[in-house]
């Protein structure tokens, strides 16, 4: 019997979001858009000195899988990099398409695991990651300007 695509934990993690509210002064800034649904993940960003981020905070309007994958990302987010984000981002597209493992460093990201047989529900569970991996991009770029 397969596992259902919406769990206690999913909802669990989705009415629990680590850094919710968007920062004052960020150095980056993304938002990205589900063509399909409409979801939508907007990250703001500050970096130290070595492009690791020290500061955080994401707007989400978004499914209780966007919302979960959002919880996952802003439980796990500071200390990471640009390029330590976008490999998660990369790699947990590949999980949903069943072509990869979970994204090394983010082992809870395996409740995602039932959402791979739903190819609709992909872009909202990558939001978060890609939206703090472009705006923690953008910082990095901003502050080599």
């Amino acid at each position: 019997m397969s596992e259902p695509l919406y769990n206690t934990a999913i909802l669990r993690l989705a009415a629990t979001i680590p850094h919710e509210t968007r920062l004052a002064a960020p150095q980056g800034t993304s938002r990205k858009v589900s063509p399909i649904c409409g979801s939508r993940v907007t990250a703001d960003v500050v970096l130290d000195t070595a492009g690791y981020i020290i500061d955080f905070g994401q707007e989400v309007r978004a499914c209780a899988l966007g919302q979960a994958s959002a919880s996952i990302l802003g439980a796990g987010v500071l200390g990471k990099s640009a390029s330590d984000l976008r490999v998660a981002h990369t790699s947990l597209a590949a999980f949903l398409k069943a072509e990869g493992d979970v994204p090394a460093g983010w082992p809870d990201l395996e409740i995602f695991r039932p959402a791979q047989a739903y190819k609709a529900r992909h872009p909202s569970i990558l939001l978060a990651f890609d939206a703090a991996a472009s705006a923690a991009e953008d910082a990095t770029v901003t502050a080599s300007a």
